[in-house]
């Protein structure tokens, strides 16, 4: 399972958010509450849906547990963010920038077998790292958590190693 790795350019999102963590995680609740309203957001760029995760800290997979909080979002991007208050939406800049892109295939159930690639093994042996920026999902409205057929595309924030010494060399 290797990754693209793809120079992601800032993106205007509409859609809902809410503090969570995986202990109290009200993911079903955001989505049913954003999916009525999708087709009715102006500007659309696509029709595919933004699953975005803002950690409040660093994201470290190490120290991540069931209690560590984040805001998620269910968006779409738009390409101006001019009827943001249409059905209580909010706006979001995502920053964009470097990102390994990964394929999950099978219901959202195994997703953390996913996760487990890309943090245990693929990451320590890649020559990047993490950076400090949104993580995210992209998916087809079509898509369904428990289809063994699903696929969705799982985007990490990453920097190479090369930029984190040059940083140091420069201070």
């Amino acid at each position: 399972m290797n990754p693209a790795i793809i120079l992601v350019e800032e993106k205007k999102l509409i859609g809902k958010s809410m503090r969570m963590s995986l202990e109290e995680d009200f993911s079903q609740k955001l989505w049913k509450s954003f999916m009525p309203h999708r087709h009715s957001i102006p500007d659309r760029v696509d029709d595919l849906l933004y699953n975005v995760k803002v950690f409040d800290q660093p994201f470290d997979p190490e120290q991540f547990n069931a209690s560590t909080t984040f805001v998620k979002w269910a968006a779409v991007e738009v390409s101006q963010h001019e009827d943001e208050e249409a059905a209580d939406m909010e706006t979001y800049l995502f920053r964009g920038g470097l990102y390994a892109m990964f394929f999950h295939h099978g219901p959202a159930s195994g997703f953390n077998r996913t996760l487990q690639y890309i943090f245990e093994e693929w990451l320590p042996s890649s020559s990047y790292e993490l950076d400090d920026r949104e993580h995210f999902e992209r998916l087809t409205e079509d898509y369904h958590p428990n289809d063994p057929e699903a696929v969705e595309e799982v985007w990490v924030p990453i920097r190479s190693f090369v930029s984190r010494t040059n940083r140091l060399k420069e201070c």
